[in-house]
């Protein structure tokens, strides 16, 4: 195995472990009420215009049945509200509403306590902390140009996370 090979690899483990990590140190989901596709779809639906099934589907990489399932679900359960197109077209958009967003906010506010365990138990300073996110936004960035999806950004006006 090359040198490139062996850290493309050592790459591929880290990123595993990230994500169980993660995953892991959010806890169960006590206290969360949302389920998790319905998190990830209403965090992309509340920085952004109102998006059709196809859109999600795209944006997501999945079937538009699967989407449909999903938001279908969220409707039900009054996450999301569907509207006309504004610019007329045939196909109906899908929009958060308040109690969508009030429930993504206290979700949100248990992930980030969970954030907050793990950069603690790491040790890291807020500038060793600042790196890591200025690396994972450059990382999500060059996924997404390759994929050729942008993700919608928002924070702070000097956060790296803000371009998109």
């Amino acid at each position: 195995m090359s040198e490139q090979e062996h850290r493309l690899s050592d790459l591929e483990r880290e990123l595993t472990l990230l994500s169980r990590h993660f995953v892991a140190a959010r806890g169960p989901r006590i206290g969360q009420s949302l389920e998790r596709s319905a998190y990830v779809l209403l965090t992309r639906l509340e920085v952004g215009d109102p998006l059709t099934l196809k859109e999600l589907a795209h944006t997501f990489q999945v079937d538009v049945s699967t989407i449909n399932r999903q938001v279908s679900a969220m409707l039900r359960n009054g996450l999301v509200e569907r509207i006309p197109d504004p610019d007329g077209g045939m196909a109906r958009r899908f929009r958060p509403t308040a109690l969508g967003l009030e429930r993504l906010e206290a979700d949100r506010a248990i992930s980030r306590a969970g954030t907050t365990r793990l950069i603690e138990a790491s040790g890291w300073s807020g500038e060793r902390t600042e790196q890591f996110l200025t690396l994972l936004v450059e990382f999500n960035q060059s996924i997404e140009q390759l994929e050729g999806l942008t993700w919608s950004r928002t924070g702070r006006p000097d956060s790296p996370s803000v371009t998109s």
